[in-house]
């Protein structure tokens, strides 16, 4: 072929350059057909906000002096691009590349010698091209996380993916049927299909897929029954079928034929029925994962068969009965998940001889008995939560032998005895609750020094002695030891808490005063010093604290004045000194901050203290002003006609003044004050014009019951996903007496019932996907349950919220990358 002409037009010498690869591309499959598809590749993956951007640079085509390609462009040598000896592109893969926009171009087909595309994480939009199902070498096809949408390409003509062996398209907005993969894809290693749109039933012709390894369609729409015919996956080692699909009936029992299975997730898919024992026959499975649906029964004997297992997770369901003693022989467990559901019986003694086990999650059942005496004596115990049992006896001394326990939640059972001494070395601790039992004796020395423990919660028990001191490497962020016998003073020690934001000691018969070292935990927004018998006066110090939100000192000894100062915290929102002995007067003009906002009730009980327009019937009235107001008899004969002419005139100026405020208080804005917890820069228009009843978001490949403990708040994000789900609010729609909860029972009687819930979904939500809105109802009803005991708390809420998120996806076939 001639040379170009070097006096072209530059636009003239592109358009011929155009020909010139059009010509040897029509020419057959070449290295220059693969320039061409990679050029126009790079053209549809760098459109939108990216075009200009300088990535993919070295995919450019070099030009020579006389027009033509210039020699020195080898795409073999392009980023991302892997060739043969005959320089025919192989392999591309563009992992991580932001291509935000980018879609992928049918001419990607063109590249015929390709065997494996991988475009991942790189935020590419558009749809799936129909020319890639025809490639007839393509084996490995990954497009995971990314914003592709529509549908997957259906079988429009074979050959259809002949030779794919990995499918992965894990993570986009891909919608309508399942890909029709069957009996002709018997090379197919690894499918994953998992969090997108789909919708419809799972094919009986999965289970055709003979030489299948991994099958993952979690995180979709799909409905029906879970096929039987996947049972014939012999090879199968991993399947995750769960998280938002919402299938009729329950596992089927076909499933204990999986022999080579090591992962089954049917986790959150609306399975209903028993447990099949027929899953015993699985003896390599490692993970079974069937928490978050409605099974019922009894856990199966024949689960103890599991000789290779190291994560059960059942929570989440109704189940029924004890824990089977077959479980004796799951010496290979480490994670025990049996939560939230009706179980009953004791936590079997063998539990704490297991040699591997980590982590064990029993809360909200009808457990009795006590902890296994054992449990943690295998040096390996994470996590221990069996709250909300009926659990008694003494907490076991050897949860932390090993060193390495992290979180520690016992609360509300019937639990007695000291707190264990060894609690108090334990430095790997992140969060303690001991709260609502029976436990006796001291808090052990040290337990408030952990360096790692942000949380410790030793309220309601039967504790006594005095609190320990604190050094200054402790990091927690909530103590409470509230309502207990604990005596002494609050070590001044405390002030070394530096990240120190609740501090409720309230209820017990602490001494002496309140530590001014408060003032040096920076963080602190909640103060409760309430019902002791602490004795000087409120430091000044305190009224430093620049976040303090509540503080509660009522019910003790305190005396001293009544410091003016904290009227000028910005912060203060909340002041109860009751009932103590405090003195001194807090003038009209000082009436600031919360000393505006308190009423009588958070001042009554101090027979010397006086604040003004709150307390006024008990200020006692000035030396000046009393003897001005003596006066003799004589005075009633000029007295009472000025009185009988003042009522008149008060008479009139009242019945003028409400007829005067009537009509103005229709125009004049509401007084009010607005106190700002950060700096922000906004003003006070700026939320005046946001203060609109249509803005309110909530009410608390606390006026619904009127009652406050730690489940209100609880109760208040439930009424606040309720609102968010329905697009209703919580008062003013359905009548005078009815309130949203109520209302969502009624209509919706069954949570679980995905179609209900549906059709009293707010329609301005997209119709996508269906079962995340499903899940966010249910766990807005669970959060506002009658009882506050009944109900979760946030930890665990945020447990379950938590497995909603898309988890990382892992491209690999390898069990040993699955995070279990």
């Amino acid at each position: 072929m001639a040379p170009l002409p070097h006096n072209l037009h530059p636009c003239l010498r592109r358009l011929d350059l155009l020909l010139v690869v059009v010509t040897v591309v029509s020419a057959g499959s070449s290295p220059e057909s693969d320039l061409y598809a990679l050029s126009k590749l790079k053209s549809a993956l760098l459109s939108g906000s990216v075009r200009n951007s300088p990535l993919l640079a070295d995919w450019d085509i070099e030009t020579s002096a006389s027009g033509g390609i210039s020699s020195r462009t080898n795409h073999c040598n392009f980023s991302g691009i892997k060739c043969d000896a005959s320089n025919r592109v192989v392999a591309i893969n563009l992992t991580g590349v932001p291509l935000h926009g980018g879609v992928l171009p049918s001419e990607v087909s063109l590249l015929d010698a390709l065997s494996s595309l991988t475009i991942a994480s790189c935020s590419l939009s558009g749809v799936i091209p129909a020319s890639l199902a025809s490639m007839p070498l393509l084996r490995h096809l990954n497009l995971s996380i990314n914003n592709i949408s529509g549908s997957f390409p259906s079988r429009s003509a074979p050959p259809y993916f002949p030779f794919a062996k990995v499918i992965n398209v894990f993570g986009n907005n891909l919608t309508g049927p399942l890909p029709p993969f069957g009996m002709s894809h018997t090379r197919m290693r690894h499918l994953d299909l998992g969090w997108n749109h789909f919708s419809g039933g799972v094919p009986e012709e999965y289970g055709d897929m003979n030489k299948l390894e991994f099958l993952a369609l979690e995180g979709n729409s799909l409905s029906g029954l879970v096929p039987p015919s996947l049972s014939r996956l012999k090879r199968v080692k991993v399947m995750y079928l769960g998280y938002h699909n919402s299938f009729d009936g329950g596992v089927p029992p076909e499933f204990g034929e999986l022999e080579a299975l090591v992962v089954l997730d049917m986790a959150d898919c609306n399975l209903q029925g028993p447990i099949p024992p027929e899953l015993g026959h699985l003896t390599r499975i490692i993970g079974l994962f069937l928490y978050s649906n409605n099974l019922v029964g009894e856990i199966p004997a024949e689960l103890g068969s599991l000789k290779n297992l190291m994560s059960l997770d059942l929570s989440f369901n109704q189940l029924t009965g004890e824990i089977p003693i077959s479980f004796a022989g799951l010496t290979t467990l480490k994670l025990l998940n049996l939560f939230a559901n009706k179980l009953r019986g004791v936590i079997p003694e063998f539990v704490g001889e297991l040699p591997q086990l980590e982590i064990v999650q029993a809360w909200q059942n009808n457990l009795t008995g006590e902890i296994p005496a054992n449990l943690g004596k295998n040096g390996k115990l994470l996590e221990l939560d069996v709250t909300d049992n009926q659990l008694s006896g003494t907490i076991p001394s050897y949860l932390c032998a090993g060193r390495q326990l992290q979180f520690l939640f016992l609360m509300r059972n019937k639990l007695s005895g000291p707190i264990p001494e060894d609690l108090g070395n334990c430095k790997t601790l992140a969060r303690v609750r001991l709260n609502n039992n029976f436990l006796t004796g001291s808090i052990p020395a040290g337990l408030l020094d952990l360096p790692m423990n942000d949380m410790l919660d030793l309220s309601n028990n039967l504790l006594s002695g005095e609190l320990p001191t604190v050094i200054p490497s402790a990091g927690l962020r909530f103590l409470s030891v509230a309502s207990n016998n604990l005596s002494g003073p609050v070590p001044p020690e405390i002030g070394h808490l530096k990240k120190l934001s609740l501090l409720n000691a309230s209820a017990n018969a602490l001494t002496a005063g309140v530590p001014r070292q408060l003032s040096h935990c920076e963080s602190l927004t909640v103060i409760d010093l309430s019902r002791n018998q602490l004795t000087g006066e409120i430091p000044k110090e305190i009224t430093s604290l620049k976040v303090l939100t509540m503080l509660y000192l009522s019910r003790n000894r305190i005396s001293g004045e009544l410091p003016v100062e904290l009227g000028e915290m910005i912060s203060l929102s909340k002041l109860d000194v009751s009932y103590n002995d405090l003195s001194g007067r807090v003038l009209l003009p000082q009436l600031q901050g919360v000393f505006a906002v308190s009423d009588k009730t958070d001042f009554e009980g101090n027979h010397g203290l006086c604040v003004e327009h709150i307390t006024a019937a008990s200020c006692p009235i000035p030396m000046s002003l009393q003897s001005s107001r003596r006066f003799k008899p004589t005075m009633l004969l000029w007295l009472v006609p000025t009185a009988s002419a003042l009522a008149v005139v008060v008479c009139l100026g009242l019945r003028w003044g409400r007829r005067a405020w009537r009509e103005t208080a229709k125009r004049r804005p509401v007084t009010w004050k607005m106190t700002r917890f950060q700096n922000l820069e906004l003003g006070m228009d700026d939320v005046l014009r946001c203060l609109r009843e249509e803005n309110v978001i909530g009410r608390g490949e606390y006026a619904y019951t009127l009652r406050v403990d730690e489940k209100t708040d609880v109760y208040s994000f439930g009424v606040v996903l309720l609102e968010l789900v329905t697009g209703r609010r919580p008062l003013g729609d359905f009548g005078d007496e009815i309130d949203l909860v109520h209302w969502a029972r009624s209509v919706v009687p069954r949570p679980t019932d995905t179609a209900a819930v549906l059709t009293v979904a707010d329609p301005r939500l997209p119709p996508e996907p269906t079962g995340l809105i499903a899940r966010l109802f249910r766990v807005g009803i669970s959060c506002v349950r009658e009882s506050s005991q009944a109900r979760p708390t946030m930890r665990e809420v945020v447990h379950v919220l938590s497995s909603f998120v898309v988890p990382p996806a892992d491209p690999a076939c390898s069990v040993s990358a699955l995070p279990l």
